[in-house]
Order: structure tokens, then sequence, then C-alpha cells
């Protein structure tokens, strides 16, 4: 809908100023209104199409810029959850991964989904994700109004993110917090999926 708002008038002045300057090229019309009146409604359409153009280029990108602060901020809520994983998947002799690369970098969310099938938290992993979880998820939870500003596909995996946090604090043996934890992985790497 935003689309036809913005191309109608483009396709108007556009198609408006190619009928005038055909008509003022054709050369055969003469007299006061195609000497003086038709160029003045040629430039106007001309600048209309690019003034309109322009403008709707510049807001798109400050519109794409601002969702893209916003899913950042998303993400940002969840690196100490995605950090207390990366630690505990953590081979001998291995860095854990920057923080930047956990808060914008959506391959580490795959990453972590292999790593987590291969080698599974321990007991004590477990214990010290599900402080964090519980620690975060109000957090989370509050974000919700965030992501709706983002689309509706965004507020849904932003929902199914913050319920498997939910989950993941509720759990009681460690079946139940590797179930939740791969939702949330996987609610995690589609909402990085999906395009602002």
């Amino acid at each position: 809908m935003s689309r036809l708002i913005l191309f109608t008038p483009l396709l108007v002045f556009g198609l408006g100023g190619i009928y005038l300057l055909r008509v003022f090229l054709d050369g055969s019309n003469t007299g006061p209104f195609y000497d003086n009146l038709l160029p003045e409604l040629i430039g106007f359409c001309l600048e209309g199409f690019f003034l309109i153009g322009l403008f709707s280029l510049i807001q798109r990108r400050r519109e794409r810029e601002r969702k893209e602060e916003l899913r950042l901020s998303l993400r940002g809520a969840l690196r100490d959850i995605l950090s207390h994983i990366d630690i505990g998947l953590l081979g001998e002799n291995a860095e854990p991964s920057d923080s930047g690369a956990l808060q914008e970098d959506n391959r580490v969310v795959a990453e972590l989904i292999v790593k987590l099938a291969e080698n599974p938290l321990t007991v004590t992993h477990m214990a010290k994700l599900k402080s964090v979880a519980q620690r975060n998820l109000t957090t989370i939870h509050d974000l919700i109004p965030v992501a709706a500003q983002l689309s509706a596909d965004h507020i849904r995996w932003w929902l199914a993110i913050t319920d498997s946090v939910r989950q993941l604090c509720d759990a009681t043996d460690s079946g139940a917090v590797s179930l939740s934890l791969h939702h949330f992985l996987a609610n995690l790497g589609e909402f990085d999926d999906l395009e602002l």
C-alpha cells in the first residue's frame, strides 16, 4: 500500500512530463501557451518527479536504518543468554565468540544449533543458563512493543522467543532445558531470517 502511495504521484508526474515534452517537441503547435506555459509545466512535472523520488528514497533509507537499530536492540537483549550458551559449548582451547558477533552475526545462531546437537550442555551450564534466562526474561518480555514496530512477523517470532525463554526459566530437568534451548535458538534463527 505504501509503495502504491509512493508510485502514484511518480507515475502522474512522469507520464505528464513525457506527454507535455512530446507536445512541446512536436513543433506544429504555436502560441503563447506552447511557447511560455508548456515549458513551465514540463519543468514542474520533472521537478515533482525527481523531488518525490528523492524524498521517498531518503525516507525509506531512514526507516530501514531505524528498523535495523531496533532489531539490534532486540538482539542485544539476548546477547547474555547467547554468550552463556556459547561458553557452555566451548571445546578445549577454543575462544568464545565476540560480543559483537553474538549481537549482530546471524550465522552465530546456526553454529550454536550445530554445536548443541553435537555436544549437549553440562548440568552446571544448564543451571547457569537458567539463572541468566530468569534474570533477562522481564527485559525480553518488555521488548515486545519494540518488535511490533518492525513487522507482524517480527513480533510473532519475538513472542515465540519470549515463550521459549519462559519455558527455559520453568524447566525442572535437563531434558526440558535442552528442549527449550533448541526452541529458543530455532525461533531466534527464524527471527534473524526476516527481512526489514
